[in-house]
């Protein structure tokens, strides 16, 4: 039969449903005479409910059941029989007018709009390159050398330097007044760690066991105490110790303190580099991602459907309280997050979807089961036990699902800069591991 699809503004459709009043009343009655096999009602025997009774305290719920069921199934074959792609959940409402013995009802939806792929041949994309260095290694080392140093309490005519650990008492006021969260005794910080406020540090540097001096301090406009940020506090700070640092020396007995599996220097350097690696291939690739992404939403022009934006709205509130919550944020599962807050967010996610989708269906850029299996061996092998790793992915099928996504951006990405005009930009080592 032919379907009507009347079109309201851009995404927006609208179809008539109808529906033979006696094909309702005969599955309520079904469903009714199913329920009194089962319902236990006090006063009656299993089975054995009237059915008159069943009707009275069941019937309206199930005739609500029935319709909805009923003309959700009336809108799966219209939508079909259009070959509407719809996008969301349709808004029903029941229309006057129907022919006799009919209800008639009127569904209002978004279909997903046409995507209209610009040519890749002229988007222009900045792909980076970036090398492990022995420079980047000795760094590496250097921390893991931090992580495992001690400390000797330095001589009481010794200043604290870069490196110590200065053991203090502070208080700070603004205007007189001690503040919350500026008061603290027995305190341990490690000059030129980024611990304190380079304020804070640098009036700490060169002081001695014993010493106490004052200063002021001003806190930054950003700063994440909202009581303090832009005000100017004054602190008093009493050292009462200062520890030098002392740096286990790189040699086979470190090596054994990591764990790695041939106790050399050699090793150690060869496993640093092999993680470093493995962690510059991802982050470029997670950037070079995003700028082919965004060069290929710039040219590509389609409408964006309401009920894809809300769902993701929707979802990216729903995350933010529940990260609220996790801080220990009362109420947090009640707190009202504006849409707008989200929204471009939202709106860049669907549209992105959306012009990855039709790439993918156009170009045929699906995951191959290969793929998936090279990609979760790729990330196991970093892992002690590889197998365990593999088989925790494949057990389950959503971590599958995810793989299977990240696949199929990769193979986006990779189609995307075979086809685009590239230049190739090498970024320094610390500035790309820096990045978030």
């Amino acid at each position: 039969m032919a379907v009507n699809v009347e079109t309201l503004e851009k995404l927006e459709r609208k179809v008539t449903l109808t529906l033979p009043i006696n094909a309702i009343e005969t599955e309520v009655d079904t469903r009714l005479k199913r329920l009194a096999r089962q319902v236990k009602i006090d006063g009656f025997r299993p089975g054995k409910v009237p059915a008159k009774v069943v009707a009275q305290m069941y019937g309206a719920s199930v005739q609500y059941e029935v319709m909805n069921d009923k003309v959700g199934e009336a809108f799966a074959a219209v939508a079909v029989e259009a070959q509407l792609r719809v996008a969301g959940a349709p808004q029903i409402s029941q229309k006057d007018g129907a022919a006799e013995g009919e209800m008639a009802f009127e569904a209002v939806f978004e279909v997903y709009p046409e995507v209209k792929m610009g040519d890749l041949a002229t988007v222009e994309v900045e792909k980076v390159t970036a090398d492990v260095t022995e420079e980047a290694i000795d760094k590496t080392v250097d921390i893991l050398r931090k992580q495992r140093r001690t400390f000797a309490q330095r001589a009481a005519a010794d200043a604290a330097v870069d490196g110590d650990r200065a053991t203090i008492d502070f208080l700070g006021s603004i205007d007189g007044v001690p503040f919350e969260g500026g008061k603290a005794d027995g305190f341990q910080f490690i000059l030129g760690d980024g611990q304190m406020l380079k304020e804070f540090e640098d009036a700490v540097r060169g002081m001695k066991s014993g010493e106490s001096k004052t200063f002021p301090l001003a806190f930054p406009e950003d700063y994440h105490g909202k009581d303090v940020a832009g005000k100017t506090a004054d602190f008093l700070v009493t050292v009462h110790k200062v520890e030098a640092a002392n740096l286990p020396e790189v040699d086979e007995a470190f090596v054994k303190t990591l764990g790695v599996n041939e106790p050399t220097v050699e090793a150690l350097r060869a496993d640093i580099r092999n993680n470093l690696e493995r962690e510059v291939k991802n982050r470029l690739q997670a950037r070079n991602k995003a700028a082919a992404m965004d060069a290929m939403v710039a040219k590509a022009e389609l409408d964006l459907p309401k009920a894809p934006v809300q769902a993701e709205l929707d979802r990216m509130a729903d995350a933010a309280r529940a990260d609220l919550k996790q801080r220990g944020i009362k109420d947090a599962d009640k707190a009202p997050i504006p849409d707008d807050i989200f929204r471009p967010q939202a709106e860049r996610r669907v549209r992105l979807g959306l012009v990855v989708a039709e790439l993918v269906r156009t170009e045929k850029l699906d995951a191959t089961r290969e793929q998936i299996e090279a990609h979760i061996n790729e990330m196991a092998a970093a892992y002690e036990r590889p197998a365990d790793v593999v088989k925790w992915y494949t057990d389950d099928q959503q971590r599958m699902s995810e793989v299977e996504a990240v696949v199929i951006e990769n193979n986006v990405t990779a189609f995307i800069l075979a086809k685009a005009k590239v230049t190739e930009k090498a970024v320094d080592f610390d500035e790309l591991m820096a990045q978030q």
